[in-house]
């Protein structure tokens, strides 16, 4: 449920992709069954193809990575967070407009 430009997270990958990335990375923990996941996924979709080379944009599914979401206390979903340096550097919970999702990121560059 991602695009080109958005990394598919999992309990496996997430360090490699997230905490050691060089870049700010943005992760939408989601699940395929949330109604404002999906309708924030092509929100999430255009801001990575915008941001491609200054950000990573990434996708977690909270059903099939618990690990991961149990660890970053993800209680509702959608939950954006935000990383720098391997480090969660602001979060944003539920539905939101491109536009905070855009400010938070361009903060953390």
């Amino acid at each position: 449920m991602a695009s080109a430009h958005v990394v598919n997270v999992t309990d496996a990958n997430f360090e490699a992709e997230v905490l050691k990335s060089d870049k700010p990375v943005l992760v939408d923990f989601w699940a395929p069954w949330c109604g404002p996941c999906v309708q924030l996924s092509p929100v999430i979709d255009e801001i990575a193809a915008a941001r491609v080379g200054a950000a990573k944009i990434a996708k977690l599914n909270v059903d099939e990575n618990t690990q991961v979401a149990a660890r970053y206390r993800i209680n509702s979903i959608p939950a954006l967070l935000f990383f720098k340096n391997g480090e969660v550097q602001g979060q944003l919970v539920g539905r939101q407009g491109k536009n905070e999702i855009v400010a938070k990121l361009d903060a953390l560059a």
